[in-house]
């Protein structure tokens, strides 16, 4: 019996040719996204659901889809899907995380070059039968620096637009190492200093805790004055009050603004000022963009429910069935170990060096390289996933090595991860204990034996007395209740290190007492995915 998709949301009909001439049997009922009672109603009958962003797929969706195995979302973006209960229930989730690149590369463009040249403003001027030719003044791009902050796929091809203009372009990106800065032609800087260099700037890099107002009122005030700053990468990544404030002073002298803070943008404080040019999100909205990620996740999901191949999955990796059951466990650990290294990881990433150790060795190591980039990517980068990890790697100019070894150790199996970077080497090991729980055993090859779970708080010290009372009597000041304690340490009066796991986030405001204690090295909380 062929497998069966629904189409919820519009999709080419190209699309949906490709899955019936793959054998799929699909209905494409392209407002059923809209009708949350008639999508339950009729979910439990598909295999599949091809969706864009108009069909909300819920857990309570989820529980109605009982024969669903794979959602395929045409685009990247997937808020519009409730990834850990499809996990729950064994659907995986894809996306096109490509497909709009250059299209959203070519928009952040267009708007440096209207906002450069007034191009709406003077266009309506134009429409309202004025000639102000002397009103449009107007500035070059050509010989003009541009600050790219974000130098990943979509912020490299602006880097190569922005190049074929004559422009000099330096970059930021903690994860653009000095070899692919170069192959790129773009000069590597720190944010301070793309601040008082570019004459543009364009931001492409995803919302995360970090990079929240990336562009703070304190940033905006650093950058040079006269300086004209874009973004259609996601809103939330610049203090739109204070770039309106900057706009009307003058010191900023022009924006381009694709996302916004709160969308629809209906009211916005760069609405209504001279020189801002405003669009309704439109960075991947052309005719090709959409057609492509049409086409790939038709593709995609034709392939996995005809074959079982895997590509572009948020939360699954791409190994088979029978291997599955075995490297659930490492797999996870390997995310983990990521995931510390990669919240502990401030400075551009050189190289990663993955050693398997004993059974694991015998494993799906590529895999398990995956999860392990993944999780070291995902700090910055929360829209990475198991398939892209690599190729943003490699774009990145990041080397890989793999170690498989025979049983070395007192465990059974263990997974030992190394992070490179110009200023250290960071080493941390895990192994799958015979409950299917992951465990550190080791963090710069200091012993430990680790529980893992959701919240916890990382710190280094000098071995001395007073440890343990400070940190166990600092969080209970502060409510924080610890369900497990691991310490280890180089030798006596060495290095020593604490592992937490803690029964909630750590207050921003407990780590800043704990710093102020002067009696640690570093104090980092950490997070992990556990479910």
């Amino acid at each position: 019996m062929a497998p069966k998709v629904l189409v919820s949301d519009k999709l080419s009909e190209t699309a949906v040719q490709i899955f019936r001439d793959r054998g799929v049997d699909v209905d494409y009922l392209p407002d059923l996204g809209k009708d949350k009672d008639k999508l339950l109603e009729v979910i439990g009958q598909y295999d599949g659901l091809a969706i864009r962003s108009a069909t909300k797929v819920s857990d309570k969706v989820l529980a109605a889809a009982t024969n669903l195995k794979v959602i395929g979302r045409a685009g990247i973006g997937v808020d519009n899907v409730d990834i850990p209960a499809a996990s729950k229930r064994g659907v995986i989730v894809m996306n096109t995380p490509f497909g709009n690149s250059v299209t959203t590369a070519e928009h952040a463009i267009a708007m440096m070059f209207a906002v450069a040249r007034q191009l709406p403003e003077a266009s309506v001027s134009t429409h309202d039968g004025k000639w102000e030719k002397n009103r449009f003044m107007g500035v070059e791009l050509f010989n003009k620096t541009l600050g790219v902050i974000g130098a990943g796929n979509i912020g490299s091809i602006v880097c190569d637009r922005a190049l074929g203009l004559h422009m000099k372009v330096v970059a930021y990106d903690p994860f653009l190492s000095e070899e692919r800065a170069r192959s790129m032609g773009v000069t590597k800087v720190e944010l301070d200093e793309l601040l008082v260099r570019a004459d543009f700037i364009t931001l492409h890099v995803p919302l995360t805790d970090k990079t929240r107002n990336i562009l703070s009122r304190d940033a905006i005030a650093r950058t040079k004055k006269g300086v004209r700053i874009i973004n259609c990468a996601r809103g939330g990544l610049v203090d739109e009050a204070a770039l309106a404030e900057a706009l009307r002073s003058g010191h900023v002298a022009g924006a381009a603004f694709d996302v916004f803070e709160v969308e629809p943008a209906t009211a916005s404080p760069l609405f209504h000022l001279p020189n801002v040019v405003v669009t309704p999100h439109l960075g991947a909205s052309t005719t090709e963009a959409q057609e492509n990620v049409a086409l790939q996740v038709a593709e995609q999901m034709s392939d996995y429910l005809l074959t079982g191949a895997v590509q572009n999955a948020l939360n699954m990796p791409s190994v088979t069935a029978e291997e599955a059951a075995v490297m659930g466990p490492w797999l996870k650990l390997a995310d983990h170990l990521g995931a510390f290294a990669g919240q502990l990881t401030d400075e551009p990433v050189k190289a990663i060096n993955v050693l398997y150790d004993g059974t694991v060795s015998m494993m799906n190591l590529q895999a398990l390289n995956c999860a392990a980039i993944a999780g070291i990517m995902k700090a910055t980068n929360p829209d990475v996933n198991l398939v892209s990890a690599p190729v943003i790697a490699k774009e990145r100019g990041i080397q890989i090595s793999t170690t498989r070894q025979e049983k070395g150790g007192v465990f059974d199996g263990y997974i030992k991860l190394t992070v490179v970077t110009d200023k250290r080497e960071r080493s941390i090991a895990g192994t799958v204990f015979s409950d299917g729980k992951p465990r550190f055993i080791q963090i710069k090859g200091i012993n430990i034996d680790a529980e893992i779970g959701s919240h916890m708080l990382y710190t280094t010290n000098e071995d001395v007395p007073g440890i343990i009372g400070t940190l166990g009597q600092t969080l209970g000041k502060a409510g924080v209740n610890i369900a497990n304690f691991t310490l280890g340490r180089a030798s006596a009066g060495g290095d020593a290190i604490a592992l937490l796991y803690l029964d909630e986030r750590l207050p921003e405001a407990t780590q800043k007492a704990l710093i102020a204690t002067g009696m640690f090295s570093s104090v980092r909380p950490l997070e992990f995915n556990v479910a």
